[in-house]
């Protein structure tokens, strides 16, 4: 009662704050100096009261320097100062009321007030009503992070009062926030709890359900009448909800019911009961099977000297007596109701948003699957050349950006100088795999895939030789960092948004150089017919030769696109040249559409699998292989299949 005194005391003196005071500081200290010399946490308690509710501006000052061991008492009069330590060993005391020099003082005319860790969260706890309307906005913001780490009742009001005043936007979205949440937790009048669980039905702040859920939690009450509570539900004894045996045993913990007697139990009271080699008559020995026990233990409760087992006659009259019910801790029905509703629209907009932030990864995933297919897409799909190797195309472009980073301190030059590199490098390298590899080798599928392969073995041993084994680091610019936070639930980075549009200029630049240039014109032909092509004055080498680069180059710009979210090792290419040979199989051979449609189906299901299976991602790279095997059984050429010669081998 004290408290909420001192409290009201301390709300009522809020718009006099600043105003000329009666009652000095000192006053208010020596009325509880008794309290302040003894420190303890126990009896603290009403001296910081006293503080607070004296509305002294000077207070937010006295409390500070408390807290941080400084303030001082003269042993002469019992005074309490701030004081700080001159070069003589003396100190010099500062007055609490107007920070007037008070003198000086040898140490031996002073004791330190030293309050320990208890006393000192006590007095940050009463600090905070006094920095929320702090001239610093740090402090400010200090204050309500301390609100929202630990709320109390008591700091509703003071947090209700500094609102009107706030300046900052930002900060005033802070405190508005936090006020209808301990406005919905603490405040005593219901029309307004129910007002605010109302206001922010339907939030996905994570501090919204984590304040409604206390209004609906329950204890489950055992009346023999329904009890004058606030009811979420009686609960029938034997139902789902709750068995016979867990009824009865709220009953026996309750006290309301006698215990049953265990197998042990029974044991033990015979083991008590032995008198020469005998209990209640039946030889030790006789007693090996649980009816002979059963029958002994009878003869002891005959004779008084164990209690009587329970039959299920006992238990059913015991339950037969009592009703359970689940009882909110909140007494109010309106607000169990209202926050009942909140709740459920809050799960309503979850679900939705966890829908939403699974396509967002979906999405994410398939872009950067379409990355690193597209240029498989164009040496496989539409040159039909296995190309193992195509993953090291990936590593060396990653790679590539590395190196260029080492030159190039600026991240965000270094990637637009790394991009057409990792082009060119990869490019050139692609050229010289199809000049001395893979152009003996046409139509000759396993030994250009064992080829390639032993190719790709060669580039990761070289990678290793160059770079070392260690991870290295591929940084993203600034402008990158961060996400783009939708809502509480709902959020995607920077980076996955860049690789996302990057996929979708890679999709462009590929249709305009199939659709719109000479190359594409005649790989299109080329691929259609070679032979025809050449009559026509078509070198299908030097088409092939160029395709082959062209698909290793995009490769390498993949490369440096993972490469700013994932690591750049030796062995990265093999992560990702599975997903893309199957990311080509399942969309289409040779098609451009249909990889894309095959990255999307692919990140989609391996979102899912992992969304409804998080604690094991490797499950979702199995089921997702056991998807496109069965897949193929029924699309054996993919989602679109390709049209012309590719679509007759």
């Amino acid at each position: 009662m004290k408290t909420l005194l001192l409290a009201l005391c301390f709300a009522l003196s809020l718009p006099t704050w600043g105003s000329a005071q009666t009652t000095s500081v000192q006053d208010v200290l020596q009325s509880q100096r008794a309290l302040i010399e003894q420190s303890s946490r126990r009896t603290i308690g009403p001296a910081i009261d006293a503080i607070v509710a004296s509305g002294l501006p000077q207070m937010q000052t006295v409390l500070e320097v408390w807290q941080n061991k400084d303030m001082w008492q003269r042993r002469a009069d019992g005074l309490f100062f701030a004081a700080t330590k001159n070069a003589d060993g003396t100190y010099t005391l500062q007055s609490f009321d107007d920070g007037a020099d008070a003198g000086n003082a040898a140490s031996a005319d002073l004791d330190q007030l030293k309050p320990n860790s208890g006393v000192r969260a006590m007095i940050a706890t009463a600090l905070v009503q006094f920095q929320l309307s702090d001239p610093n906005p740090a402090k400010r913001v200090d204050a309500l992070n301390s609100i929202a780490r630990d709320p109390e009742a008591a700091l509703l009001i003071p947090l209700r009062a500094s609102i009107a005043s706030e300046t900052d936007a930002d900060i005033l979205v802070r405190k508005e926030r936090l006020e209808r949440l301990m406005t919905m937790a603490y405040d005593s009048d219901e029309s307004r709890r129910v007002a605010a669980i109302t206001e922010m039905s339907g939030d996905l702040g994570v501090d919204f359900r984590a304040t409604l859920n206390p209004l609906l939690a329950t204890t489950r009450v055992i009346s023999r009448t329904k009890p004058d509570a606030n009811i979420a539900q009686e609960v029938i004894a034997g139902s789902d909800a709750l068995t016979r045996s867990s009824a009865y045993a709220l009953l026996v913990d309750a006290d309301i019911a006698p215990a049953e007697i265990t197998a042990d139990a029974r044991d033990a009271a015979l083991r008590a009961n032995i008198e020469g080699g005998r209990i209640a008559g039946f030889p030790v020995a006789q007693l090996s099977t649980e009816a002979a026990r059963d029958r002994a233990y009878d003869a002891l409760v005959a004779s008084d000297l164990a209690p009587p087992r329970i039959t299920q006659a006992d238990i059913d009259a015991s339950l037969s007596s009592f009703r359970f019910f689940d009882v909110y801790t909140a007494s109010s029905q309106a607000v169990t109701t209202a926050a009942k509703a909140a709740i459920a629209s809050t799960e309503t907009r979850v679900a939705i948003s966890q829908a939403a932030d699974l396509g967002l990864d979906a999405l994410s995933l398939a872009s950067i699957y379409f990355l690193a297919a597209i240029g498989l897409a164009i040496t496989f799909g539409v040159m039909g050349v296995i190309n193992m190797a195509h993953g090291e195309f990936i590593m060396m472009g990653a790679y590539t950006g590395y190196v260029v980073q080492i030159f190039v301190p600026n991240h965000t030059a270094s990637i637009l100088i790394a991009v057409p590199l990792a082009f060119a490098v990869t490019f050139a390298a692609g050229v010289a795999l199809e000049r001395l590899v893979v152009r003996w080798l046409y139509h000759r599928p396993l030994e250009t895939l064992l080829a390639t392969f032993g190719v790709s073995i060669a580039l990761q041993q070289l990678a290793k030789n160059i770079f070392g084994t260690q991870a290295r680091p591929l940084t993203s610019p600034a402008w990158l960092d961060g996400a783009w936070v939708i809502n509480d639930m709902v959020s995607i980075s920077y980076i996955r948004i860049a690789i996302f549009i990057l996929a979708l200029l890679f999709l462009a630049l590929f249709l305009f150089i199939m659709k719109r240039t000479r190359l594409g014109l005649e790989t299109r032909a080329v691929t259609q017919n070679p032979r025809m092509a050449a009559s026509m004055g078509i070198n299908p080498d030097r088409v092939n030769m160029l395709t082959f680069g062209l698909g290793s180059g995009i490769a390498g710009i993949a490369g440096v696109a993972i490469g700013l979210f994932a690591k750049v090792t030796s062995e990265m290419g093999s992560d990702y040249i599975v997903q893309s040979f199957m990311t080509v199989v399942v969309g289409g051979v040779g098609n451009i559409w249909g990889t894309l449609a095959g990255a999307a189906m692919i990140g989609s299901f391996q979102k899912s699998v992992e969304f409804l299976n998080p604690s094991n991602t490797l499950a979702a790279q199995t089921y997702m292989i056991i998807f496109i095997i069965i897949f193929i059984q029924f699309r054996p050429r993919g989602i679109i299949a390709l049209k012309g010669r590719a679509a007759g081998d």
